[in-house]
């Protein structure tokens, strides 16, 4: 199947192949928004086939030798995971939000553009020109919150990450959305600090990796399925666990924001930026 691209009814560009949805949008002069979708269409050709040439080495953990990748996305992939490559990290943690970084960076080259942005499933990567800003919602089982994303703040992309999602995780977060200064590594951190909301207890189910899909890039570590109602002392106790990486992630210069959710409970790191997440 080749890439796809359409127009929706309300002007924004979708972009698809395989499993990549973009929702691309850009505000500013017509001619200026239209030349960039121009460029986004014909830089999305061939985003897949380039990814799945150099699955094998995405797919493995990142160890203490740069990994030799090509392609551009991949590269990018790379470069974000690499400051945690102490910990089990390959580069599909940071897929999504390497893509969406890419597909912007073709979006707004060589145009003047108000504010744009690619979103890639939840993860995404925006532009904003000076005295611009953007607010982008924290969903969970609703609207739950709301970040608020201006041009003077260095914050360029933003990923969601839980137990729940597109991609495996090996903890039991409802949700973790990262603010940093790329979407690729938003990404990479999402799944960090996801990972670490986690305790043990019977109500929660966790399966080999390799058990529900064979290719994925966890193989046999556990990845969580369900998770049964906790007791309010275990939440607090996932959730501050998942506060202390996000807090370490921050402290490194890592992230500049998270809002982590575990069965209507928050905790929020930098919640200037995160303003009005999980009502605070």
């Amino acid at each position: 199947m080749s890439a796809v691209a359409a127009r929706l009814g309300d002007g924004r560009l979708h972009l698809q192949h395989g499993p990549i949805d973009l929702i691309v949008e850009a505000f500013g002069a017509s001619d200026e928004v239209e030349r960039g979708y121009g460029q986004a269409i014909a830089r999305f050709g061939d985003i897949l086939q380039r990814l799945a040439a150099e699955l094998p080495t995405l797919r493995r953990p990142v160890g203490d030798a740069w990994p030799l990748l090509h392609g551009p996305v991949a590269r990018r992939m790379a470069e974000a995971v690499w400051p945690h490559r102490v910990v089990y990290i390959t580069p599909m943690a940071a897929v999504a939000g390497a893509v969406a970084d890419e597909m912007l960076e073709a979006l707004i080259r060589g145009r003047t553009l108000d504010k744009a942005y690619v979103n890639d499933g939840g993860d995404i990567a925006f532009h904003l020109a000076p005295g611009q800003e953007l607010r982008a919602g924290i969903f969970v089982a609703a609207l739950d919150g709301m970040a608020r994303l201006t041009a003077d703040r260095p914050v360029r992309g933003i990923a969601t990450s839980g137990w729940g999602g597109r991609s495996f995780s090996l903890g039991i977060a409802d949700s973790v959305t990262v603010l940093a200064r790329t979407a690729a590594a938003a990404d990479a951190a999402a799944t960090l600090i996801a990972n670490a909301v986690n305790v043990d207890h019977p109500g929660i189910d966790r399966r080999p990796a390799r058990d529900l899909d064979p290719d994925s890039d966890l193989g046999d570590l556990p990845v969580t399925v369900a998770v049964g109602r906790l007791p309010p002392e275990l939440i607090d106790e996932a959730l501050d666990r998942g506060a202390d990486e996000a807090h370490r992630l921050r402290a490194g210069r890592h992230i500049h924001g998270a809002a982590l959710s575990l069965q209507g409970k928050w905790r929020i790191e930098a919640p200037a930026i995160l303003e009005s997440a999980c009502a605070i």
